[in-house]
């Protein structure tokens, strides 16, 4: 029989709230959980098989090898250096910017990142199969841990340099974050204007639907895409109301020209 595997989390936010229970029902077990809030703490661990509350940083009695960050990326450099772990444990942070090097102040050699390529909210389920995992190390020690951990997550990891992780996440940021804070601003629009933002939705599947099949830049319609200066002068007057909105409009739509009409 295989030796059991046990990992100790420390964060319960949204990505440990699905990365834990992916890594439970892995084959690995998960352990503690610490987070500075208790109560989210308790909350997470209801949700795993043999997992308890941590109280403090201090793991050196503890029986797992290998510790997740799962915080906010200006938390991880100063819980490096706070974290009090076992010999030869494996520390491991899960942010898409920051670099391996935050960690390198940690209480062992043994450093990786496990990058996972989604958005996560607790209100969604999420197929960690499916989910891009990109990892990097410092130690052939860390390599193998991190490695064997993301296989067993995920069919599609990758290693990949702090740099290229950095490029990945600035990308995700454009294709993720600001996407839906424009689907934000488009509702409330609609709300402003007594309309239902379903009927949106249509547009919205077909938009991306065709930036995923015959690409983003061959897919782009639309007024600034025509050069209809016109049209974009008449949106920027409705608009005019909201100064900020009104700049986000004009900024992206001279973006778009200048990317489609440039000589």
């Amino acid at each position: 029989m295989a030796t059991q595997v046990f990992l100790s989390f420390i964060g319960s936010g949204n990505l440990a709230w699905h990365l834990a229970p992916a890594v439970d029902n892995a084959g690995f077990v998960v352990k503690e959980v610490y987070s500075p809030n208790p109560q989210h703490a308790e909350a997470l661990t209801e949700r795993l098989y043999q997992a308890e509350v941590k109280a403090t940083l201090d793991f050196s009695t503890s029986t797992s090898s290998i510790f997740i960050l799962a915080v906010r990326d200006e938390a991880i450099a100063q819980i490096a250096r706070e974290i009090i772990l076992p010999d030869d444990a494996v520390l491991i942070h899960t942010s898409g910017s920051i670099s391996i090097t935050e960690l390198q102040y940690a209480a062992t050699p043994h450093v990786g990142v496990l990058y996972p390529l989604q958005t996560f909210s607790k209100e969604r389920k999420v197929d960690f199969s499916t989910i891009p995992l990109f990892v990097e190390t410092l130690t052939d020690e860390a390599a193998a841990v991190v490695l064997a951990l993301a296989k067993g997550l995920s069919k599609q990891v990758r290693k990949i340099t702090s740099e290229e992780r950095k490029a990945l996440h600035v990308a995700a940021v454009f294709a993720s974050n600001f996407t839906n804070h424009m689907l934000t601003l488009a509702q409330q629009i609609m709300q402003q204007n007594s309309l239902d933002y379903n009927l949106l939705k249509p547009l919205i599947t077909e938009t991306l639907q065709k930036g995923l099949t015959i690409g983003p830049k061959n897919s782009q319609t639309g007024p600034a895409k025509r050069g209809d200066l016109e049209i974009l002068d008449s949106h920027l007057q409705f608009l005019n109301e909201d100064e900020r909105v009104s700049e986000i409009y004009r900024v992206i739509s001279q973006h778009i020209i200048d990317t489609y009409h440039t000589d």
